[in-house]
């Protein structure tokens, strides 16, 4: 795969990309950060992909690695303004599933964003994640089932 393919895949899937940034970092300016990373660690490790119909995985199997360590030095730094932008982030209107969505545990949220919103196929999300096609359906289901009891209990409220 050439440089210019693999900017062209980055570009025609960067809302998908996004998404799963989101799923695990949950802030903007944090995705953002991860998908820049991403970008350049790509396009300095293209060499490493062996076969090009494999590229948006691997790509995303990157992104996933940035997210990790960005939260790995969250963990390490506790700002105040972690806590400011945490504050202004829950005050922003956002729908229903989103806000439902980001309250799942992330070992669930990541599987349902790449699932139903990026369009991968389980086996690739196994291999993605590193993970059993069965821990996958798995996570789904316990995404879905804990989806739906957020939404069933905000419509008795």
């Amino acid at each position: 795969m050439t440089k210019q393919e693999l900017g062209d895949l980055i570009i025609a899937f960067t809302d998908d990309f996004y998404r799963i940034a989101k799923a695990i970092l949950k802030e903007d300016a944090d995705c953002e950060d991860a998908m820049s990373s991403a970008i350049v660690k790509g396009f300095s490790k293209i060499c490493t992909l062996k076969q090009k119909e494999y590229a948006k995985t691997w790509f995303s199997r990157i992104l996933i690695n940035e997210c990790q360590m960005i939260l790995r030095k969250r963990k390490r730094e506790v700002a105040y303004e972690e806590r400011v932008l945490t504050e202004e982030a829950a005050q922003l209107d956002y729908s229903d599933l989103y806000q439902n969505l980001m309250q799942l545990d992330i070992s669930y949220r990541l599987p349902l964003v790449m699932y139903y919103f990026d369009g991968f196929k389980i086996r690739e999300i196994a291999d993605i994640l590193e993970m059993s096609e069965s821990a996958i359906k798995m996570r789904l289901n316990r995404g879905k089932i804990q989806l739906r009891t957020m939404f069933e209990k905000e419509a008795a409220i």
